[in-house]
């Protein structure tokens, strides 16, 4: 499911103007893991906002959640990760890609 140079440059700037929609201070659990499923099942593209203080600790636990989620990272600078997975059933109301479309 890799992305092109095209569509990645198009999902960060939808994800420029999104807020961090879930915050991980203490490691994944299973309500992290289910929330996120569900921020990505509607929303498509999702910041996810990381507190660790050693970096590979921080690239390493995006890298799960992508693998986990069958995800694609679109872009991870300092604490916040930008997160793709397509939909099986876009909402348009919902999507982020959808609504942002240009």
């Amino acid at each position: 499911m890799s992305l092109d140079n095209k569509q990645l440059k198009q999902f960060r700037s939808i994800g420029h103007h999104l807020s961090p929609i879930i915050i991980i201070a203490n490691g994944l659990s299973d309500n992290i893991n289910a929330e996120i499923d569900r921020a990505l099942n509607d929303h498509e593209l999702i910041k996810i906002k990381v507190h660790s203080s050693d970096r590979d600790e921080k690239k390493a636990l995006v890298e799960k959640i992508c693998k986990e989620q069958n995800a694609e990272l679109v872009q991870l600078i300092g604490h916040v990760a930008l997160i793709y997975k397509m939909a099986k059933k876009p909402n348009a109301k919902l999507s982020n890609i959808l609504r942002h479309k240009q």
